[in-house]
């Protein structure tokens, strides 16, 4: 790794991380990065998730200290997404990602509709209770959590939106809320297609462990700045970072 490359992957490990935090799509940022940088696709996909790990685990943090967060609930919904990350993460090892991509232009498209729907005024903070989910609720979610799972250990990019509208629509939760779950549970499968990725040597530690400063901070400011501005500003931030995401992923 070159000097100049450090505040670059700094910079925007920062960027990636707070828009990371609020919405998602943060890796469409990093992964083109490092691959300009050098890295091949698989390895660029395996180093970005030491970056993730570090941004969610700020994240957490930042949310707990702002009293949004519920351990016991998001461990219990992690468990189906680190079962389908690590399968997502032995496919990427290997197969190309490129038809992936126009397909997530059309799901960002949809999970944007989802977010734009989802009435917001039935969702209230207080719900963040692990006895305000029914069975069949937690069920769905857990299966659906499951899917979600093998998409991001398979390819981390945009699966904040995905897991936003799975738990807005199913749980009911704020956005709010749901985003200190989701950081909870991207953070927690991560780890898992981490190890998947660099048991098979698909790692580039020095980069990573860069990228991962700039995106632990993100994460850090992006979870005090959501908790700060409540649901309408993260509704904004999310509309504005799906529509990027698509005409990038087109043009």
């Amino acid at each position: 790794m070159e000097i100049w490359h450090i505040p670059v992957v700094f910079i925007a490990g920062i960027l990636a991380g707070f828009i990371n935090t609020l919405a998602g799509g943060g890796s469409l940022l990093t992964l083109p990065i490092l691959i300009f940088l050098g890295l091949p696709t698989a390895v660029a996909n395996g180093t970005n998730r030491i970056a993730i790990v570090a941004q969610c685990a700020f994240a957490v943090a930042g949310f707990k200290k702002k009293g949004v967060s519920n351990f016991k609930l998001s461990l219990l919904l992690s468990i189906p997404a680190i079962l389908g990350a690590i399968i997502g993460a032995y496919i990427a090892v290997d197969i190309s990602d490129v038809l992936f991509k126009r397909v997530l232009a059309i799901v960002m498209l949809l999970v944007l509709g989802l977010i734009l729907w989802n009435p917001s005024k039935n969702r209230q903070i207080s719900g963040d209770n692990p006895v305000s989910l029914g069975r069949n609720q937690l069920i769905a979610t857990m299966i659906v959590l499951f899917f979600i799972g093998i998409y991001g250990g398979f390819i981390q990019v945009g699966v904040g939106f995905i897991i936003i509208a799975a738990l807005t629509t199913i749980t009911k939760f704020n956005l709010v809320v749901t985003n200190s779950h989701k950081v909870f549970i991207a953070g927690i499968y991560s780890i898992f297609a981490l190890i998947v990725f660099a048991f098979n040597g698909k790692v580039c530690w020095e980069i990573g462990l860069c990228l991962a400063a700039g995106m632990g901070l993100g994460g850090w400011i992006g979870s005090h700045w959501a908790v700060a501005k409540g649901e309408r500003w993260i509704r904004v931030v999310l509309t504005i970072c799906v529509v990027a995401m698509v005409i990038k992923l087109i043009v």
